[in-house]
């Protein structure tokens, strides 16, 4: 096996792994009463399997490019099979050795990590032995360990060649549950939880473990788990065979089959993340996550307190676009918001150029582009905490997601129509997302919530109308400058030709921009050689270029789609964005 070539876990000649694009097929499907039942994961897998064409395979056929699931936590499974001897509970020697086994607390005491380990047992037991200590050191009980079993015969030769080993660790609070008053609830678990797993990722990327570029948690709460990896969709259930099992159950199922364009598939890089999916490309990641990186010093949150700089880099360095999207969703949903107002925050609607967008939905939007630039990009992104979950589209709608409510209480949403057999007479509803428009069923309410609504209410949080007014400056509203600098057309040209300037610049760059005030427009296709390989003075910034979306993407027109495109930028002190104030807009 060591002969079939692997992902590289870092930089190699030309490759970057910042440059990860995709374009896949997600879904899912949710009972929309909050009714457990293995039937739903049946269903979960038939879609995942029912857009296998959505996805890839390389020169080994039976190796695919990822693909995954997120269930709820099969709370009835865990506690049977946590309790068999065989089990590894505390002090049982080692993960997966002959013990007593241990109980699980009451759904929602306890989290589950789905954890990817190095192969070779020493490595292995450094990495869980670091993951066990910090766990104790946050507070919280490592209650055991237990082998996911798992087929490496179903899946292919080149899967198995970077297959990490499996496990799945469960925590509880070292309090006890609320419930026995003074231990944590479950959001204060999950959040610590986030801590623990943070620490744990920081700590053992900087060690000297030789195989510490397998390690990697898919998943670690107590309201989700993640089944995924370097397969194909028809793979998983046979290679996860708990999947198949009837106590296996859950009320929603979120699938994914990816199809990695520029990249080398791995199995940390297949899809679901702990809270959303993607199919698309978001083309402004090394932005946003430059942004991201330089506000962590001004972040401030009472629900984390003083664990917060323990989750410091927030977005993970190398990682793809949407991973990157899902770090920040994270950290944005458990420092208090609800996901369906950070999806909206993220990714929002085209309200700039609306004119018929309600005055207070338009403030909302306005208010929160000050705080956070859009993640942009044609995507389909589907999203759940495990109570709510829904999908969106970006503002240009370049992705597919159609969906249907059935007569029987489900809503399956995918990339295509058609991935269930559903008769004619079952759908209660049909439709399509839009440009900018968001699908959320509530489990917890046992509805869906239409986009309307759930807009109205995020537009009614907080007077972002009256916000705006009293703190955003507009510049046409600033005085004159008291003195202009004309220019001095004696030394004009000597300076443009200093400057590395060019008739052909004068006549299509710079005229256009100074007459009419429009964007320079050419020709694709230019002769002229990179600055860097050029033999010619050049100014600076010719050493930069703009960096364009690559393979999936149709192309914008600016002009006939001018209500997408804004050239509106904010400018001011960047604020803390787990938080909101009047004082966030004063741009």
């Amino acid at each position: 096996m060591a002969g079939y070539p692997v992902a590289p876990s870092g930089p190699i000649g030309l490759y970057h792994p910042s440059t990860e694009h995709d374009a896949c097929g997600l879904g899912f499907v949710v009972n929309i009463n909050g009714h457990k039942s293995h039937e739903i994961i049946e269903k979960g897998l038939e879609i995942l399997i029912n857009l296998a064409h959505r996805g890839a395979c390389g020169c080994d056929p039976e190796t695919g490019d990822g693909a995954g699931i997120l269930i709820q936590i099969p709370h009835k499974f865990f506690a049977k099979q946590c309790a068999k001897p065989g089990a590894g509970g505390m002090g049982s020697g080692r993960p997966g050795e002959a013990s007593s086994g241990f109980t699980l607390p009451e759904p929602g005491e306890y989290g589950v990590g789905m954890v990817f380990l190095p192969v070779e047992m020493q490595q292995r037991l450094l990495v869980e032995g670091i993951l066990e200590r910090i766990a104790r050191e946050e507070g919280l009980t490592v209650l055991g360990w237990r082998d996911t079993p798992i087929d490496s015969d179903a899946i292919g030769r080149q899967a198995r060649a970077s297959q990490p080993y499996i496990e799945q660790i469960f925590i509880r609070s070292a309090r006890g549950s609320s419930k026995e008053g003074g231990g944590m609830s479950q959001d204060e678990l999950e959040r610590k939880l986030y801590v623990v797993r943070k620490r744990a990722e920081s700590e053992i990327a900087s060690s000297n473990i030789r195989d510490k570029s397998f390690f990697y948690i898919p998943s670690l709460s107590t309201r989700t788990i993640i089944y995924k990896g370097l397969l194909l969709a028809p793979q998983i259930s046979e290679f996860y065979g708990e999947l198949k099992d009837p106590d296996t159950e859950s009320a929603l199922c979120l699938v994914h089959q990816r199809f990695s364009t520029n990249t080398f598939p791995t199995w940390q890089l297949a899809h679901p993340y702990r809270y959303i999916c993607h199919n698309g490309e978001i083309n402004t990641v090394r932005g946003n996550a430059a942004w991201m990186h330089a506000r962590q010093s001004v972040l401030e949150s009472p629900l984390f307190g003083d664990d917060l700089k323990k989750l410091f880099p927030i977005i993970t360095p190398g990682n793809s676009d949407t991973a990157s999207l899902d770090n920040t969703v994270e950290l944005l949903t458990l420092a208090g918001r609800e996901l369906p107002h950070v999806m909206a925050m993220l990714i929002p609607e085209a309200w700039d150029a609306d004119e018929a967008m309600p005055k207070d939905k338009k403030a909302f939007y306005e208010y929160h582009a000050s705080l956070m630039e859009p993640w942009d990009g044609p995507a389909a992104v589907a999203f759940t905490d495990g109570r709510q979950i829904g999908a969106t589209l970006d503002r240009n709608g370049l992705r597919p997601a159609r969906y249907i409510v059935t007569t029987s209480g489900q809503l399956i949403l995918a990339s295509e129509t058609g991935v269930l057999p559903i008769r004619p007479e079952e759908i209660q509803f049909k439709g399509r997302l839009q440009p900018g428009r968001m699908l959320l069923c509530d489990t917890g309410e046992g509805r869906i919530v239409p986009d309307e609504e759930l807009k109205t209410k995020l537009a009614a949080r907080q007077p972002y109308a009256e916000w705006l007014a009293e703190q955003q400056i507009h510049l046409d509203a600033l005085p004159e400058p008291p003195r202009v600098y004309g220019s001095d057309q004696a030394t004009i040209t000597l300076r443009q030709r200093g400057f590395g300037y060019t008739e052909e610049d004068l006549r299509m760059i710079l005229g256009p921009m100074a007459s009419a005030g429009e964007e320079p427009v050419g020709s694709m296709g230019t002769d002229t050689p990179l600055a860097c390989l050029s033999d010619r003075p050049q100014p600076l910034f010719h050493y930069f270029k703009q960096l364009f979306a690559q393979v999936t993407n149709p192309p914008i027109d600016p002009i006939r789609e001018e209500l997408v495109m804004s050239l509106t930028s904010y400018i001011g002190t960047e604020r803390n964005i787990l938080d909101e104030t009047a004082q966030h807009c004063h741009t």
